[in-house]
């Protein structure tokens, strides 16, 4: 099923891990030791460009007239409301600016554009999913809930309806956001009955303060034209929350993303934690713009192994870490974002049916793999002077062979 011991499926040694954690490592000391005023003027000039952009867009869609206007000012909105979301509230949310020492743009004072209390989020996100990523019944992100992602999921009657889940989850992914992070803020404070209490209110407030400015204040602004007004910032969040989903799970589920089982976590170094970083995420493919929308989570691997570096820094970090891959014959996961979506769907797809009508095995599947798959094959020994045999290859390897 899921991985259960690291080193075994990535065919290192425990002196290879402690190396690797040593040369992340160093990526990490030269970030932090070259952040400066650049770094802080990007995050500003974003700042600036998504505030603008909005009041640009609903100034288009309560002036213009034509079924074009509305349309350009719609898109433009559901961009501003993305970039607010990601390359500014998820990125903030992370702790990637408060080097910066800004009461405005740090973690613990931004609240961004969504139903999502952030301070909750911040506890479902940044420790039960980031520091237990992709640990099956531990990381609550793996499938959110509602979508079984991987065989070490029981099926059940009820996930024969997850294609239909997914696209639910997709147009109300704020509202899925919002209510995992009030579930894991339960959870945390399950034994304090007044703290669960307080946590439901601080939700339910929000909920009330978005809804009031996004369906009720806003389009009232808007005089006679309120419908209109009111149709673009339901079309727009729904946009938005199209478009997160889709970079949410192709950094997390297209083949190559790997699991785990709890046993990972025990007595686990830096440098296993940092492999499981590195095999639980996926990158797709994207130049300055895409990339720029996605709030650079287009690098996924680098945003896991290193959640609280800026993200106008993981292009260039992400050079670095493919020459770690390359020099430990390690996957680096990437593809298209329309090839990474489309091996999510057909996970999503697949998972809905129960086991006996899959074909492959629960420990060499697509969608889930283990260091049993292994098992028949001698375990490769690395040799002065030659080239490293290790995962990369031997995935190559088992590839090849099946086509044949």
């Amino acid at each position: 099923m899921a991985i259960a011991d690291i080193a075994a499926y990535t065919h290192l040694s425990q002196v290879d891990i402690e190396a690797l954690a040593d040369e992340l490592d160093a990526i990490r000391a030269d970030i932090e030791d070259s952040l400066g005023e650049r770094d802080a003027a990007y995050i500003r000039r974003t700042i600036r460009f998504q505030r603008v952009l909005d009041v640009a867009a609903r100034l288009i869609i309560g002036c213009s007239r034509s079924r074009t206007g509305w349309v350009v000012g719609t898109a433009a909105l559901a961009f501003a409301k993305s970039v607010e979301n990601m390359e500014i509230g998820h990125n903030v949310g992370h702790g990637q600016w408060d080097w910066m020492n800004d009461p405005e743009i740090h973690s613990t004072t931004w609240e961004w554009d969504m139903v999502g209390v952030s301070s909750q989020w911040r506890y479902s996100h940044n420790y039960r999913h980031h520091v237990f990523s992709n640990v099956v019944d531990v990381d609550d992100d793996l499938g959110f809930g509602v979508i079984r992602m991987t065989r070490d999921q029981p099926w059940k009657p009820e996930h024969l309806a997850q294609p239909l889940r997914n696209l639910l989850l997709a147009s109300i992914f704020e509202w899925g956001i919002g209510l995992h992070g009030i579930h894991s803020e339960r959870d945390r404070l399950a034994p304090d009955r007044e703290k669960v209490v307080e946590a439901r209110k601080a939700f339910a407030a929000k909920i009330a303060r978005q809804s009031l400015k996004d369906y009720a204040l806003v389009p009232a602004l808007s005089g006679s034209r309120w419908r209109r007004t009111l149709a673009a910032n339901a079309a727009a969040n729904v946009l938005r929350n199209f478009w997160a989903y889709v970079v949410i799970f192709c950094g997390h589920f297209p083949d190559g993303a790997e699991k785990f089982t709890a046993d990972v976590l025990e007595n686990e170094t830096r440098g296993e934690w940092y492999l499981r970083q590195m095999l639980g995420a996926a990158n797709f493919k994207a130049g300055p713009l895409l990339a720029f929308s996605s709030g650079n989570l287009c690098y996924q691997i680098e945003h896991h192994l290193f959640p609280d570096l800026p993200s106008n820094r993981l292009a260039q970090i992400a050079v670095r870490v493919r020459e770690v891959c390359d020099k430990y014959d390690l996957p680096y996961t990437t593809s298209s974002l329309a090839h990474q979506y489309f091996l999510v769907l057909r996970t999503i797809h697949k998972l809905a049916l129960p086991g006996r009508f899959l074909v492959a095995t629960s420990d060499d599947a697509p969608e889930t793999a283990s260091e049993r798959k292994f098992v028949a094959d001698a375990r490769p020994v690395a040799v002065p002077g030659r080239p490293r045999v290790g995962l990369r290859t031997s995935l190559r390897e088992r590839a090849r062979a099946r086509r044949r």
